[in-house]
């Protein structure tokens, strides 16, 4: 009877720390099936930048990429005759090794801000001293070192994510542009010497 009863015990002892072990294993697997959920997720407006080099200037543009997913954004999510930031959570920043002449006005080398006023007619650019901030949080108009107006162009075909492109149209001149939802605005630029 003593036999029998060590014999239960050891098989119960057995099953019950094997179940432990399986019981954990099982959280383990859900808590790494959860991870690899988590990790799938999508960023939905990722860290994205544009540059060139045009003579011996190199101009670089970072920002974060917004997508439509189905929204307005013109006159929707973005509200006319509102600063704007010129992407998503950080601001719009733009860096030049060199002076460069834009739309008549001198952007001397260095890093700034790029901000932007949407209006159905016209669009105000705005290069700005504080090109480190979150959003338009922090931006101050007397900050800004120069602006001035564009007209967008309006496309049929839809840009699913926000796109800079900054592009060499010549020896010491090239463009700037911003494409998003079905506006692009550009402006040209020069490579001051």
């Amino acid at each position: 009877m003593k036999k029998l009863v060590l014999s239960f015990l050891l098989v119960t002892t057995i099953y019950c720390k094997n179940n432990s072990v399986n019981h954990s294993d099982h959280k383990r697997q859900s808590q790494t099936g959860e991870e690899a959920i988590s990790n799938k997720k999508e960023i939905l407006s990722p860290s994205k930048y544009a540059m060139t080099m045009i003579d011996g200037a190199h101009i670089h543009i970072d920002y974060s990429s917004p997508s439509v997913r189905g929204r307005i954004i013109y006159g929707g999510l973005l509200a006319y005759g509102e600063i704007w930031q010129s992407g998503a959570h950080n601001a719009t920043w733009i860096s030049t090794n060199k002076d460069l002449l834009i739309n008549d006005n001198l952007l001397k080398s260095g890093k700034y801000g790029f901000f932007t006023i949407p209006n159905k007619e016209f669009w105000t650019i705005i290069f700005n001293k504080n090109w480190k901030q979150h959003g338009k949080d922090e931006y101050n108009q007397a900050d800004d070192v120069f602006r001035f107006d564009v007209k967008p162009k309006i496309s049929e075909q839809l840009k699913e994510n926000l796109t800079y492109k900054v592009e060499k149209i010549g020896n010491q001149q090239g463009t700037i542009s911003l494409s998003w939802e079905k506006i692009t605005i550009s402006f040209p630029f020069f490579v001051s010497n």
